[in-house]
């Protein structure tokens, strides 16, 4: 069982990193309100599940994935327990061989490591190389769970202000597909 905190509605005093304290800004900003909880360092999706059940949400499983060329990167967002095809995923966007991206090119376009990948690290893509993948079913929920920079910690959004107000203010947009 790892530590998981009580459940907070503030920024932390004191952040993991910069991706973070970014996050939490704009929330204050965007009068995105959330819910956060701190946690030992998770690095697998079977980790999340005592923190779904504190949040009462689902962490949602970020998979960072590039073109064979290694010039196009997608960061693809479904629910914890589906598979991604990628090969029918390269279908639906019309691009071909995805493969997982480096970890380098992860923390160049996003600052974050394997095992820590979110939504949220798209507030480093400051020149877009990074498009947004949503499954479906993720984008019609009601809650959005991720972790906010670090696998130290997680929070809960509407989707909706995920969707209308933090991406649009970081100048990305989702591209939902049935996944």
């Amino acid at each position: 069982m790892i530590y998981i905190s009580d459940i907070s509605t503030e920024a932390p005093l004191k952040v993991h990193n910069k991706t973070e304290e970014k996050v939490y800004k704009i929330f204050q900003k965007l009068n995105i309100e959330f819910e956060r909880i701190e946690n030992e360092a998770v690095e697998a999706m079977e980790e999340c599940v005592e923190i779904d059940k504190v949040l009462g949400t689902e962490i949602r499983k970020s998979i960072f994935l590039c073109n064979q060329k290694k010039t196009s990167f997608f960061l693809v967002v479904l629910p914890a327990n589906k598979s991604l095809d990628t090969n029918l995923l390269s279908q639906k966007i019309g691009v071909s061989k995805l493969s997982f991206a480096s970890a380098e090119a992860m923390k160049q376009h996003l600052g974050q490591q394997p095992g820590a990948a979110s939504v949220m690290g798209l507030i480093n893509d400051e020149d877009e190389y990074v498009e947004l993948i949503l499954d479906k079913e993720v984008a019609e929920e009601e809650w959005f769970g991720c972790n906010p920079g670090t696998n130290e910690a997680h929070l809960k959004i509407k989707t909706e202000d995920l969707l209308k107000k933090f991406l649009p203010h970081i100048y990305h947009k989702a591209t939902i597909v049935e996944l």
